[in-house]
C-alpha cells in the first residue's frame, strides 16, 4: 500500500519564505488572524486528517468503488464516515465568509489544505471540491435569500453543490446546450434536461445536494448569450429555508471510469425541477465562471497533489529496492546490489518529480495569495492587478499542474517497475486518477486556448506584462547577487524572449487566424517552464535567507532548481521551434488523407 506524509516543512517554505504569505495576510483586512501560529495549527491538524483518515480509505476506495441501484450512489466504506469528521472539524468553513458562517481564513491556507486533502485521496476530496465553487457564486451572484437559504448550510458541509454544464451532445460547446428553464407562476422555473459527468451529482454523505444548472429560458437568444444559471435542489427548498419533497431530478447513472473510482461521476436527469435564477436572465455564464474559475485552480491542486504522492512513494522503493551495481563501482558493498538511487536514470526521475512537485507548490500557492488580494485588499489598483495576474495564471496552474502530474505519476511506475504495474503498490492508481485532471474543468487545449487568445491577445496582455515586470523586478534586485547568476541570467533572458515571441505570435495570427491554435498549447508549457524558472529561482533565494532551515534543506533548493534549469527548462526550446513552425504542417493535410 502507497503512503502519505504531509510535506508541511515544504508547504510552509512555500507560503512564509518564498512568497511572503505571513506579511502579506498581516496588512489585508481581517487577514491579521492568520498569523503563523494558527496557520501552522491548522496545517497540523490537516495533515493529521489527510494522513489517518482519508489516506488509509484510498486505494480501498478505489477498488471497492461507488455503487448504484434505482437511482441512488452509495459511496465505499469509510467515505460516509470521514466526510462526518470533516464537517464536524469544521473544515467546509475555512475559507467562508463569517457572515454565512465560514472562518474567513485566507486562500492561501486552503490551497495548502487541499492538497493534502487531494494527496491522500482524490476521490474522496471529490465530493466537497464543488461546493467552494457553488459558495463563491452564490455570495457573488445570488440574492440575498439565496445567500441565507442555499449558502449557510453549504458553508456547514450540512449541503454539498455541483455544477452541471456538460450534456450528451455537447462539452466545452456550451452554445449548443439544450436544457430549458420554464418559469412558474410563483416566481421559481421549471428544469428540463440531461447534464453528464456531474462530479458528485448524486451520493450519501451529505442531506442535500444544490445543483447549480445552465438552462434557456424560453425566449433566450441562441449560443452563448442566451445561457441562465439555476440552483436546483435534490429536495425542494422553499424561500424560508423549509426543505420539502424529493425534487423531480434523479441520478440516471454513474460512469465506469478510469480513475477516481470512488468518486460518483453522474448522468444527471431533469424533469421539470423547481429550481431559481440566480445572477441575471441570459447572463448565467457570468456566473457560472465565477464557480469554474476556482475549480480550476483547485484541479491544478489535484495535479500538485498526485505529483507529490508519486514522488514520497517513488523516493522511497528507490532507496529500498536492490537493483544492479552502480556504474562506477559499488555504493553499498555491504548488500548484493546497490538501491536503486544510485542510478542515473532514476535519480532524473526522481527529480523530475521533485522539481516539479516543489516549483509547482508555489506555483499554486501564488495563485492562492492573488485570490486573497482580490477579496482582502481596500486598495482599488491592487485588487485590478491581483485579479489580471489571477486571470492570466490560472490556466497555467490547472494546465501544466496536471500535465506535469501525468510526467510524475508516469515516473514513479517506471521506478517501481513491474511493481507499479500491479494494484497493490498503489502507483498504477495514482496515474489513472491523474489522467482526468488534464480534462475536466477544461482540457489543456482549452486552458491554452484561454491563455493565448483571451487573457493575452484578447485583453491585450495586461496579466502577462504584470508577471514579467514582477519576474524582472526580481532579476534586476538578484543580479548582482553571485550566488544566483546561474538562476537570473537565463531567467531574465528567457522573460525578454517571450515578450517577443507573444507580438510574433500575435502578427502571425492576424494574417491566419489558425496560427493562434496551433501555437496555443505548445505556447502554455512555454510561458508554464518559464514561470516555474522564476519560482525556483524566488525559492533558492529565499532558502539562502532563511534563519530557519538548514544547510541540508538549502542544498537540496539549489541542486533541484540547478537540475530543473539544465534538465527541464530547456523543453521552451523545442516549444518556442514548434510554434515557430506554424499551422502550415498540421492544416496542410485534406480531411481524406488521415485515412
Amino acid at each position: 500500500m502507497s503512503k502519505y506524509a504531509a510535506p508541511l516543512t515544504d508547504m510552509r517554505f512555500a507560503l512564509y519564505d518564498v512568497l511572503g504569505a505571513e506579511a502579506l495576510w498581516a496588512r489585508l483586512p481581517g487577514g491579521e488572524a492568520a498569523s503563523r501560529d494558527v496557520v501552522d495549527a491548522v496545517l497540523d491538524e490537516a495533515a493529521r486528517f489527510a494522513e489517518q483518515v482519508l489516506a488509509p480509505l484510498n486505494q480501498s476506495g478505489d477498488q471497492e468503488g461507488c455503487h448504484f441501484a434505482n437511482g441512488v450512489v452509495t459511496t465505499p466504506k469509510g467515505f460516509k464516515e470521514a466526510y462526518a469528521q470533516f464537517c464536524d472539524g469544521g473544515w467546509p468553513a475555512l475559507n467562508a465568509s463569517e457572515e454565512y458562517g465560514g472562518q474567513h481564513v485566507p486562500e492561501g491556507v486552503g490551497a495548502a489544505v487541499k492538497e493534502m486533502l487531494d494527496s491522500a485521496n482524490l476521490s474522496w476530496a471529490n465530493f466537497p471540491l464543488l461546493s467552494h465553487g457553488a459558495s463563491e457564486a452564490l455570495r457573488q451572484h445570488g440574492e440575498e435569500w439565496q445567500r441565507e437559504v442555499f449558502l449557510k448550510p453549504i458553508v456547514s458541509g450540512k449541503w454539498t453543490g455541483t455544477m452541471c454544464l456538460t450534456e450528451p451532445h455537447c462539452g466545452t460547446d456550451l452554445g449548443l446546450l439544450k436544457t430549458k428553464a420554464e418559469p412558474s407562476a410563483d416566481g421559481s422555473y421549471r428544469i428540463t434536461g440531461t447534464k453528464i459527468f456531474i462530479t458528485a451529482g448524486e451520493h450519501d454523505m451529505a442531506g442535500n445536494i444544490i445543483h447549480l444548472v445552465l438552462a434557456r429560458l424560453p425566449d433566450a437568444p441562441p449560443g452563448t448569450k442566451g445561457i441562465s444559471l439555476f440552483i436546483v435542489p435534490k429536495f425542494k427548498v422553499a424561500r424560508d429555508g423549509t426543505v420539502g419533497e424529493r425534487n423531480t431530478l434523479a441520478c440516471g447513472s454513474i460512469e465506469h471510469k478510469m480513475g477516481i473510482k470512488a468518486s460518483a461521476t453522474c448522468v444527471m436527469n431533469f424533469d421539470g425541477a423547481e429550481g431559481y435564477l440566480i445572477g441575471q436572465p441570459n447572463k448565467g455564464l457570468n456566473a457560472m465562471f465565477t464557480m469554474m474559475n476556482t475549480a480550476r485552480i483547485a484541479v491544478g491542486y489535484q495535479g500538485l497533489a498526485l505529483t507529490e504522492r508519486a514522488y514520497q512513494n517513488s523516493l522511497a522503493y528507490a532507496r529500498d529496492r536492490l537493483q544492479m551495481r552502480s556504474l562506477s563501482g559499488p555504493k553499498r558493498p555491504d548488500k548484493p546490489a546497490d538501491p536503486l538511487i544510485v542510478h542515473p536514470d532514476i535519480r532524473r526521475m526522481l527529480l523530475t518529480q521533485k522539481a516539479y512537485a516543489e516549483g509547482g507548490r508555489v506555483l499554486g500557492y501564488y495563485a492562492a495569495l492573488l485570490v486573497d488580494t482580490i477579496e482582502r485588499s481596500e486598495d482599488a489598483a491592487e485588487r485590478q492587478r491581483a485579479d489580471e495576474l489571477l486571470g492570466f495564471i490560472t490556466p497555467i496552474v490547472k494546465a501544466l499542474l496536471t500535465e506535469t502530474a501525468q510526467e510524475s505519476t508516469y515516473c514513479a511506475l517506471q521506478i517501481f517497475g513491474g511493481h507499479g504495474y500491479i494494484a497493490e503498490w498503489g502507483m498504477e492508481q495514482f496515474q489513472r486518477d491523474a489522467r482526468i485532471t488534464t480534462i475536466y474543468e477544461g482540457t489543456t487545449q482549452i486552458q491554452a486556448l484561454d491563455l493565448l487568445g483571451r487573457k493575452i491577445m484578447q485583453l491585450q496582455g495586461a496579466g502577462l506584462r504584470h508577471f514579467v515586470e514582477e519576474i524582472s523586478a526580481f532579476c534586476h534586485a538578484e543580479q548582482a547577487n553571485p550566488e544566483l547568476i546561474e538562476f537570473i541570467k537565463p531567467l531574465a533572458e528567457l522573460t525578454q524572449e517571450w515578450i517577443g515571441l507573444t507580438q510574433e505570435i500575435g502578427r502571425k495570427a492576424m494574417a491566419d487566424a489558425e496560427e493562434m491554435g496551433a501555437a496555443a498549447v505548445d505556447y502554455l508549457f512555454y510561458a508554464g517552464h518559464i514561470a516555474l524558472a522564476y519560482f525556483w529561482a524566488r525559492s533558492v533565494a529565499a532558502a539562502d535567507a532563511s534563519a530557519s532551515h538548514g544547510a541540508e534543506f538549502k542544498q537540496a533548493k539549489r541542486l533541484t532548481a540547478r537540475f530543473f534549469y539544465s534538465r527541464l527548462l530547456p523543453r521552451t526550446r523545442g516549444h518556442i521551434a514548434a510554434i515557430r513552425a506554424g499551422a502550415e504542417s498540421l492544416m496542410a493535410m485534406p480531411d481524406a488523407l488521415f485515412g
